[in-house]
């Protein structure tokens, strides 16, 4: 019972699809997770609970701000934030249970506690003061990532927080830092902004989202600005501490390198996250890392000891739960024989605001740096019917296509629903499609996909409705 040909540690997206998927394969596998829910901080702490608030808040102030002037006129609306919080929570529950259902579907065993290795073979599970030993033929890490702070500050998730404190607070605070100007502090933030709360994001760089496309950034920013979320640009915090009154955080500003503060109810910080490895035994056993503290691995996704495989945020690249899942289908796929394989130039990115941001592919800025010649394609919302009709007009689609080939190096939108429409722009890079095969593609109108349509033609300067 307690030889598998794979144990994974870790039951997040990138650890229970790999688990399941292997399982498929017929393979006898465990997934091994100390959180005492699977799904890992995705769907207990991350995407889940952030999505179900996002989209809460979002209905909130279309409530309250949009409806009376499109002739829906309500009266007494009213905020009631145990129950916006007891609906995220019912959210996670179903979904933590249904991967746990999963799992007794395809056979995967389930091992609650804390997986520690001793050899390339041989996991200790600790459940309490309960000590397990398992023997495994493979081993996947998948142990995900954790909160990243600043030197000096200290999250007691109280009133300085991290992501997982913004999840739960249970009033909405008047006045809200938001330190990082990232993809999770802007979700975030946003809640909050909509709720009620001003909100002031603290970025030492002179754009938000680091890595996105400039353009769209910087159209981002303007968006995010007229909703009413103020932005404290080029500033390099210094210091946060807790007084009777709220929060202090002094900064110094980069550009005249004065020393200014601020004070908040509550400070955010969103700086980023870690590679969270911590206790496995990595170093004894001889696994290598490197200078950000994640897992060294090969194309095959294999570690420096051949049987340990690697996925998800404890290795390089985005961390992202479709990127953890993609990985996991990958080593199951290797381990089983067949030819697992990550795109790593198709991953879509999504920031889910409002209006959403998505992207796909290169940037304008990396295209530049690697001398690529490139066309560019631009379709604004403003011109599509059905954004005009709906009152989502804000943003546009943007299209990256090679000059000689033609073929789409890279995509990115910001405006309504292109979380889901980036998937469309996914697939066509994934077959190596060019501007003309999207613009030659029939869309049905009036929808927000016809802008995507829009774009590819703008590419060849020839746009119907701009």
């Amino acid at each position: 019972m307690d030889n598998f040909d794979l144990v994974v540690i870790g039951g997040g997206p990138g650890g229970y699809v790999c688990a399941i998927r292997a399982a498929q394969l017929g393979l006898k596998t465990a997934c091994v997770e100390s959180r005492g829910t699977l799904g890992g901080t995705c769907l207990n702490v991350g995407c889940i609970p952030s999505k179900s608030l996002l989209n809460l808040s979002e209905n909130y102030q279309r409530a309250k701000k949009d409806f009376n002037k499109q002739g829906i006129e309500i009266e007494g609306i009213k905020l009631n934030i145990d129950k916006m919080m007891s609906n995220k929570n019912k959210s996670v529950q179903v979904l933590t249970k249904g991967v746990e259902f999963l799992f007794k579907k395809n056979k995967v065993t389930y091992i609650k506690g804390k997986g520690v290795l001793f050899s390339k073979n041989d996991i200790v599970v600790y459940d309490n003061n309960k000590k397990t030993n398992y023997k495994a033929k493979n081993i996947v890490i998948a142990t995900g990532s954790s909160v990243a702070s600043l030197p000096g500050i200290e999250i007691d998730e109280k009133n300085i927080i991290s992501s997982t404190g913004a999840l739960s607070l249970n009033n909405v605070p008047k006045k809200l830092a938001v330190i990082g100007g990232g993809y999770i502090g802007l979700e975030m933030g946003s809640v909050w902004s909509r709720l009620g709360s001003n909100v002031t994001v603290i970025e030492y760089l002179d754009h938000i989202t680091p890595g996105m496309d400039r353009e769209i950034s910087n159209e981002f920013k303007k968006i995010l600005s007229k909703q009413g979320i103020n932005f404290k640009m080029e500033a390099k915090v210094n210091q946060v501490k807790s007084s009777s009154s709220g929060v202090l955080i002094n900064y110094t500003d980069v550009k005249s390198s004065k020393d200014e503060s601020l004070e908040f109810d509550k400070v955010l910080v969103s700086v980023g996250r870690k590679p969270y490895t911590e206790g496995l035994n990595l170093s004894k056993i001889g696994i290598k890392k490197d200078s950000k503290g994640r897992i060294e691995v090969n194309s095959k996704l294999q570690t420096s000891i051949n049987n340990i495989y690697a996925i998800g945020d404890v290795i390089k690249g985005p961390m992202l739960a479709h990127k953890a899942e993609e990985e996991g289908i990958a080593v199951a796929e290797i381990l089983a024989g067949q030819a697992g394989h990550v795109n790593y130039d198709v991953i879509p990115g999504v920031i889910y605001t409002s209006p959403e941001v998505a992207t796909v592919g290169k940037t304008e800025e990396q295209l530049k740096e690697e001398n690529k010649s490139y066309k560019v394609g631009k379709f604004p919302f403003l011109a599509n019917s059905r954004a005009k009709v709906n009152n989502e007009t804000e943003g546009f689609v943007k299209i990256l296509a090679d000059s000689k080939t033609d073929k789409v190096l890279g995509v990115h939108i910001i405006g309504p629903h292109c979380g889901d429409m980036i998937a469309e722009m996914a697939l066509a890079m994934e077959f190596g499609a060019s501007a003309e095969d999207i613009a030659r593609t029939c869309h049905a109108h009036p929808t927000h996909t016809e802008a995507i349509k829009e774009a590819a033609l703008a590419v060849d300067k020839r746009p119907i409705h701009f």
